[in-house]
């Protein structure tokens, strides 16, 4: 026989929130292949257990994915950690007829649903919109786990999944109603979506997704730290971070460093256009003043932001990448191009350089600020203030711990 539970009084809700705290579970669903953030040193310190509000991370890969533990444990501080694989089925999306393919997603999801039943965590997370939202929407209907949805990009304006082209055959036609309806149902029956930017909010609204609230990239505030001096050395040193294909192509920023003798350059990153840049700084003869380093550590890139003189980058992207929210919460004075569209949300003001993206633009632009100690020294600590205010570390761990909170504890102990 069941005995009735009672409700939850400020006792008991001091207990539960004790459980919270010290011995519930969260359940990370990851589509992405996190050994491929591994290898490039992308670790940042509990990235996947935010605050350290848990004791035990479980993280499920909707694909085969064998990450080095070693190195993802950091990810999640001092919790301890568990990786499952529940592999997506990519021979569904293009499958005719195309009505029936509800019901073999939901199909899929069932094994996912009986795993989360044996891991029974008391809250998941989701990175993105896409078979582990769906899984987790599957998992709460079931079994009445709550979980939360990041969302990094808005797929409206940058797809991940969803073709983007004038003609489409009615594999691919298939293929985006598919998706669309992945993330539809993913987003809108999570118990809170959480963009990390403003310019994802109007592709939520689209959805009608209402339970949301803006919540920045945490970053890694343990090697953040204050440019100390505005300063320039011997030879001027500017920084690129990002990855190297079209969107953000660094290719005149390159143009603009070639006609600048004295001036380093480093980028950091990779991408399919590596090569590409690769040759056109051995074609300008500048191979000895613009390196490239394919994959830095998390850590010692943001211990080691302050040191730069200048951070230039190009994207074309709607949203502020993490690179440089992290350059502006160093101080580091930034110049970045205006982009082709609506401009970036959060990066209105006077705290961020602004240039057409041509060559000569970017030398204009970092030649005035090199020159003008005053000028590079005020932009820089602009952007300090305004990062800091926004987007500190401490301020955006804590409000996300805070929401993981509430939520578990309303899992737990939901009379409370």
């Amino acid at each position: 026989m069941h005995r009735k539970r009672e409700p939850c009084g400020t006792a008991m809700a001091f207990a539960c929130k004790g459980a919270i705290d010290k011995m519930a579970g969260l359940l990370v669903i990851v589509a992405d292949r996190i050994s491929a953030i591994l290898e490039k040193g992308e670790i940042q310190p509990s990235y996947y257990n935010p605050g350290g509000v848990f004791d035990r991370v479980d993280i499920l890969l909707t694909n085969d994915d064998r990450p080095d533990l070693s190195l993802l444990q950091r990810m999640v501080g001092n919790a301890n950690l568990q990786v499952w694989n529940y592999p997506d089925d990519l021979c569904l999306p293009p499958r005719a007829p195309a009505w029936l393919a509800p019901w073999r997603v939901r199909r899929w999801a069932r094994g996912g649903v009986a795993l989360a039943r044996q891991i029974a965590p008391a809250l998941i997370r989701c990175h993105g919109a896409d078979w582990n939202a769906y899984l987790a929407a599957a998992i709460k209907a079931a079994l009445g786990i709550p979980y939360v949805v990041s969302m990094h990009i808005n797929p409206d304006v940058n797809p991940v999944r969803r073709l983007q082209r004038l003609q489409l055959s009615r594999a691919e036609l298939r293929h985006n109603a598919f998706y669309a309806h992945l993330e539809q149902v993913g987003l809108v029956n999570a118990s809170r979506v959480i963009p990390v930017y403003e310019p994802i909010v109007p592709y939520l609204q689209r959805l009608g997704v209402t339970r949301y609230e803006v919540c920045y990239n945490v970053l890694n505030g343990e090697h953040l730290r204050r440019k100390p001096s505005y300063a320039l050395g011997h030879s001027p040193h500017l920084l690129y971070v990002g990855r190297l294909f079209d969107e953000k192509d660094p290719g005149n920023i390159i143009r603009a460093v070639a006609a600048m003798p004295g001036v380093q350059f480093t980028m950091v990153g990779d991408g399919p256009l590596r090569p590409t840049l690769v040759a056109q700084v051995t074609a300008l003869g500048v191979g000895d003043r613009i390196r490239f380093r394919p994959a830095v550590a998390n850590d010692e890139l943001c211990a080691s932001l302050a040191d730069y003189d200048l951070f230039v980058v190009h994207s074309e992207f709607y949203e502020i990448s993490k690179s440089v929210l992290e350059a502006l919460l160093c101080g580091l004075p930034v110049i970045i191009n205006r982009r082709q569209g609506a401009p970036v949300a959060e990066l209105q003001g006077d705290f961020v350089h602004f240039v057409a993206n041509t060559a000569d633009d970017y030398r204009r632009a970092i030649d005035d600020l090199l020159t003008d100690h005053d000028a590079r020294a005020a932009l820089g600590q602009r952007a300090y203030a305004h990062a800091q205010a926004r987007w500190a570390p401490a301020v955006t761990e804590a409000k996300v711990a805070a929401l993981y909170r509430s939520l578990s504890l309303q899992h737990v102990c939901p009379d409370n």
